[in-house]
């Protein structure tokens, strides 16, 4: 019997939905999810295997003109999801009209390998409206396979799912087959504390922040957490902890239990606020925080 293999990487605008799809494709809650843009800040892999196959999805940050240097980084991670891909999920909404950088436009379009276009959140327009931009795509992306889909209600995923499956070039598994993603444990948890503060605090403050993990130990019946939440002025740290604390017991309180669901198992969890002044633009300070790779 013949294995495909092969990675299967997800791009588009912020918010079109393309951590809600990689999660549904995977069957794990892998990518943090929030209304607000640019939550997806790394590249997140996700590992679907069955006998013959080994699909290695990868959820990317949406595409933006960067501002500052961890803007410049996260648009690092997309270049290297298109040089590396053996199949592209192309990603829009229902209203999206372009791509935010030509560029990456134009790599798509003179793709030479497999592109699936995927017309998302069409449960929120009328039937004319879909069949109308699915016209539009088919014209703009002419080397695509459009699929209309809804990320969140899982309409249509399957289908994708399949698509998938027969795009696969032959080829070994690349991880082992049991691994379900390239991201160690204290990267999940960084990442659901942010998660949090993303819902919670508004303006500046989610984008200020960036969560280390100091101390991550699994015991047979609890794993034992201590994280900092980095901010960038001192300000910013009073508001993270609130009124006698209570802003930050809630992160804890919520991110907990999100991480004994994930973790299949009790979770104590520890915060502290750190300020640690313009992370976002030095370089130092990005690669420590798993930016700037190259």
């Amino acid at each position: 019997m013949i294995h495909k293999a092969g990675f299967v990487n997800i791009i588009g605008n912020p918010n079109v939905g393309k951590s809600t799809l990689m999660n549904a494709l995977v069957g794990e809650k892998l990518s943090i999810i929030t209304p607000k843009a640019q939550t997806t800040r790394h590249r997140i892999l996700g590992i679907v295997n069955d006998e013959n196959h080994q699909i290695i999805f990868s959820d990317t940050p949406g595409i933006i003109k960067p501002a500052y240097e961890l803007q410049s980084s996260m648009m690092d991670f997309v270049k290297s999801a298109f040089e590396d891909a053996d199949i592209l999920i192309y990603m829009v909404e229902v209203g999206e009209k372009e791509l935010k950088n030509e560029a990456f436009f134009n790599r798509i379009i003179h793709s030479e390998i497999p592109v699936i276009l995927l017309l998302n959140k069409i449960d929120k327009s009328s039937q004319d409206e879909v069949e109308d931009k699915i016209e539009y795509w088919k014209n703009k992306v002419p080397n695509a396979d459009v699929f209309v889909i809804s990320a969140l209600e899982g309409f249509n995923v399957t289908a994708v799912f399949d698509k998938i499956k027969e795009l696969l070039p032959e080829a070994p598994p690349f991880y082992p087959k049991d691994q379900l993603t390239d991201k160690p444990e204290r990267f999940f948890v960084n990442e659901k504390i942010r998660e949090k503060i993303l819902m919670h605090y508004k303006k500046e403050i989610p984008y200020s922040v960036e969560v280390e993990t100091e101390s991550f130990i699994e015991e047979e019946n609890i794993v034992k957490i201590r994280s900092v939440i980095m901010v960038e002025r001192d300000t910013q740290k009073g508001i993270i902890i609130g009124h006698k604390g209570t802003a930050i017991k809630r992160v804890g309180a919520e991110a907990r239990k999100d991480l004994e669901r994930f973790f299949q198992k009790k979770v104590f969890i520890e915060l502290f606020v750190k300020v640690n002044k313009n992370w976002r633009s030095d370089k130092n300070q990005l690669k420590r925080f798993g930016y700037n790779q190259k």
